[in-house]
């Protein structure tokens, strides 16, 4: 049942994203896997990551599904954006504690947004989706690290550019 929930979901996005694309309407579509509610909001940051970029992030890290946790670069990284303790304080530990916001598809994709648009901003590297793909993987400076050019590839490989 749960495959089935997520399947609908993600046709349910990828329509959301392909109409806006072709209207090139400036939204910010913020879903819910556990209750399939997606609510469309204008946005109003300019330079911040983008919807798809943020789907095609979830999609690298978990197939954009509630994981769990497990051991990776010496720490413990849980949810659909793979995120740590440390990245959590970054965004500004939303949620009350780090484990309920990294199991929690809003409030996880919310930390993203914040973490990935605040460091990318202030990197010396372009306004694209690789900073902000590259920035989540490898911190403050991961758009200027080779090591985060695998996790590009995978986010790349599901349609981001």
């Amino acid at each position: 049942m749960e495959a089935v929930k997520m399947f609908f979901l993600l046709v349910v996005v990828l329509l959301t994203f392909t109409k806006c694309a072709e209207s090139r309407t400036p939204v910010e579509s913020v879903a819910d896997p556990d209750n399939m509610a997606i609510q469309t909001v204008f946005s109003q940051s300019v330079g911040a990551i983008s919807d798809q970029c943020l789907q095609c992030i979830c999609m690298a890290e978990s197939h954009c599904r509630k994981i769990g946790c497990m051991w990776y670069r010496g720490t413990v990284s849980c949810g659909y954006f793979m995120i740590n303790e440390h990245y959590w304080q970054e965004c500004g530990h939303p949620g009350g504690d780090f484990m309920h916001c990294a199991l929690d598809y809003s409030c996880a994709r919310a930390c993203v947004k914040k973490y990935t648009t605040q460091l990318g901003e202030h990197s010396g590297c372009p306004d694209t989706c690789q900073t902000y793909s590259r920035t989540h993987d490898g911190g403050p400076l991961g758009c200027h690290n080779k090591t985060t050019i695998p996790f590009w590839n995978r986010v790349h490989s599901f349609g981001c550019k």
